[in-house]
């Protein structure tokens, strides 16, 4: 008699806490692969947002060999002011894979310059967190709104990471790569062939918009070194999952 844990096929909604911690219990053990694969049959509404970092790309390898034909959704918010370099992987990506990226910019902006002419320039000197709403959260909350977004696949923080997290809003979180080492994504990213940013070729260790970015100095380590130039927090972290919150549950009055 078998006393394999199951789940509903996709799990119901929201998740109590001895759910989550049955299918964390399942899923910890398990290597990314699998742990995306168990995600295409039990997540609800699963979509990939990404912005393309080394953890993102891993995800979308994986699953462009796990699933070919039918891939999660990728979501990419696009603040207008990421490098050409980023706007070249977004492209080379789409190619490689076959997949389409949705992409959602600020509201009523196509270019730079529509955002200036809105809001002015160099706004996130001005007021960081209405730029940060501007470029980030409302574009979310559009996307998971036009979307159905009620499960996403995350890069994240994984050193505090569960394999599977859900928010106040019931939003579920999925971070298959949530056990792994930085060394073990480069060695993926490399055995693989994957995409990835030119800019890590070029002194960056991680690559966010051009103006919160800068060459990583002698001695920073991790994927997220060189971010937030000049100081700034890290507010890209916290904006990303503030918009998803946000864009949860709707609320449009107020960060990937």
């Amino acid at each position: 008699m078998s006393n394999a844990v199951t789940f509903d096929t996709p799990l119901e909604l929201p998740l109590d806490d001895e759910t989550l911690a049955a299918v964390n219990d399942h899923l910890r053990p398990l290597e990314p692969q699998q742990i995306l694969q168990w995600a295409l049959a039990h997540l609800p509404g699963l979509h990939q947002t990404t912005a393309f970092g080394l953890t993102g790309l891993v995800a979308i390898d994986m699953l462009s060999k796990i699933s070919p034909t039918s891939q999660p959704p990728l979501i990419f918010i696009d603040t207008l002011y990421h490098f050409p370099e980023t706007y070249e992987l977004v492209a080379e990506v789409e190619r490689r894979y076959g997949v389409k990226v949705n992409v959602f910019k600020p509201e009523g902006c196509a270019t730079v310059e529509d955002f200036e002419n809105k809001w002015g320039e160099k706004f996130w000197e001005r007021d960081e967190d209405t730029y940060d709403f501007a470029v980030k959260v409302e574009p979310a909350q559009r996307a998971y709104q036009e979307f159905n977004v009620r499960s996403v696949i995350t890069g994240g923080d994984r050193a505090s990471l569960q394999p599977l997290e859900a928010d106040a809003t019931g939003l579920l979180k999925l971070n298959p790569i949530f056990s792994w080492s930085f060394a073990q994504v480069q060695a993926y990213i490399t055995d693989n062939d994957v995409p990835r940013n030119k800019l890590l070729s070029q002194g960056y260790k991680s690559v966010g918009d051009w103006h919160s970015t800068a060459k990583s100095a002698e001695g920073d380590a991790g994927e997220r070194a060189g971010r937030w130039a000049g100081g700034r927090r890290r507010q890209s972290l916290e904006a990303s999952r503030a918009a998803e919150a946000q864009a949860a549950n709707g609320d449009v009055a107020a960060t990937a």
